[in-house]
């Protein structure tokens, strides 16, 4: 789809690539070719995440997705049925390869509806992951939201290992990461050394990192992975932001059994005009470096198909 332009101006393509928008109701959304990326979600007129827009090009990981592995990879290097490997180091001040490979590749479109789409991404063998891996998003927008189906399949002859996230900044109804208050209703959180890779796993009870009944983020800086995610009867964890004072609503990011683990980042680290403006939440399949340790790794057999969903209820 080509950007509007007035007439008898050449039409100037996107950064990201071509845009699918799809709608339900009040609700809107944009994704993208470049990365398959949620580019932009809102519903009754207002910003449900905070994206970027068809004239610029995705920064701080914004509505990415994260595979074949999520978060860091320590140097880059890991070994997987006798296939070593080496990923480029994108995250050079600490020597890591981050958020993994198809982030900035092209995906195509499969199929689209008015409130729906479903993209898909081939990831050939490179020397960062030696395998084939076949990846589909489908975004669908309803009456309970955003829904995002996520699927992985190896269409080769030998096990594959992986891992998937998602990295959408969510905003703060009414305000930002100060005036916000967040609920996640997780037992553990994993402590990390000065690369972020992680090197213990501890409780959050009675900690400050306990959010399991909510709490205000007031001068809390997050970039924390919690898990033992407590789940209701329809199996799905919910992370819940809202305003501290209870008055603008929330925001809920739910996630599937297949996603156990689930990032929070306030953002401190960005840019002035965006740190602290909203938070991230990001669901994934597997904690940090789990290609390294095999911690919850996903492994594909020949043929096998794998899928998992997350979404976000304005």
């Amino acid at each position: 789809m080509t950007l509007p332009t007035t007439p008898g101006t050449p039409a100037r393509p996107s950064p990201s690539g071509e845009q699918w928008v799809i709608g339900h109701g009040s609700q809107r959304a944009v994704v993208t070719e470049v990365g398959g990326t949620l580019r932009s979600y809102a519903a009754a007129g207002r910003a449900v995440i905070d994206g970027f827009g068809a004239d610029d090009w995705c920064h701080d990981g914004r509505g990415q997705v994260l595979a074949p592995w999520p978060n860091r990879l320590a140097d880059g290097q890991y070994t997987f049925g006798g296939v070593s490997a080496q990923a480029p180091l994108d995250e050079p001040a600490h020597h890591n390869a981050i958020h993994g490979l198809v982030r900035w590749l092209p995906w195509r479109r499969v199929s689209q509806a008015q409130n729906r789409v479903t993209v898909a991404c081939t990831l050939h063998p490179t020397p960062g992951y030696p395998w084939m891996l076949e990846l589909e998003v489908d975004y669908h927008l309803g009456r309970d939201g955003l829904t995002v189906t996520a699927a992985a399949a190896n269409p080769g002859t030998a096990p594959v290992p992986f891992g998937v996230g998602f990295h959408p900044y969510l905003h703060v109804p009414g305000g930002d990461a100060d005036t916000a208050r967040l609920t996640v209703p997780a037992d553990r959180r994993l402590a990390t050394d000065g690369r972020g890779l992680p090197v213990a796993e501890h409780s959050v009870a009675g900690t400050e990192l306990d959010f399991f009944t909510g709490r205000p983020l007031t001068g809390i800086r997050l970039d924390t992975c919690f898990t033992g995610l407590r789940r209701g009867a329809d199996g799905r964890s919910e992370v819940r932001l809202g305003d501290a004072a209870g008055e603008a609503g929330e925001v809920v990011l739910w996630a599937d059994e297949r996603f156990p683990y689930v990032m929070v980042f306030t953002g401190d680290t960005l840019g002035p005009d965006r740190a602290r403006r909203s938070v991230a939440v990001e669901p994934m399949t597997c904690p940090p470096d789990a290609l390294r340790s095999g911690k919850d790794l996903v492994v594909l057999a020949p043929s096998a198909r794998w899928s998992g969903a997350w979404g976000i209820r304005p």
